[in-house]
């Protein structure tokens, strides 16, 4: 998956305008203008739309974890320059305060199993022999299970 297209569907499942999408980055101490947001928010077939670097992405994570979660004491995260959907799916857990129990759920609603040895496992580091690398079916149902939660 593409940074814009989760970048879409947060949007959705989080219920914000671009205006409030815009106020996250802000969040990770990185302000960004609600045009930009707007352009990173277009459909892919549109004239004005602009790729979203992984970056943006990052720090838009970043910044929703301090919204949901409230802000560390000390330096913010350096946002990451490539995101793969491992990262992306352990930022957005840690942003909901997702347990393993709660992430099996939401696979559960969208009718898709998942063990939680296969869960666990994209959770590792990716140096460990049980790593796995989270594909982007996997990340389409989390997202999709997100939404079923927390928009329905």
């Amino acid at each position: 998956m593409d940074s814009n297209d989760i970048f879409r569907r947060l949007r959705y499942i989080l219920g914000y305008n671009d205006l409030k999408m815009a106020e996250v980055f802000a969040l990770a101490n990185d302000p960004i203008d609600q045009a930009r947001v707007t352009t990173w928010l277009k459909k892919d077939e549109d004239s004005d739309f602009v790729k979203m670097p992984d970056v943006a992405l990052a720090t838009f994570l970043n910044g929703l974890i301090n919204q949901k979660r409230g802000k560390k004491d000390g330096p913010q995260p350096v946002p990451e320059q490539v995101l793969n959907n491992n990262i992306i799916f352990r930022k957005l857990r840690i942003a909901y305060n997702l347990q393993s129990d709660d992430i099996l759920e939401m696979f559960d609603l969208v009718d898709k199993s998942i063990s939680p040895h296969e869960l666990s496992a994209f959770f590792r580091k990716p140096t460990s022999g049980k790593y796995r690398e989270c594909n982007d079916q996997y990340l389409r149902h989390f997202l999709s299970g997100l939404q079923e939660k927390f928009r329905a």
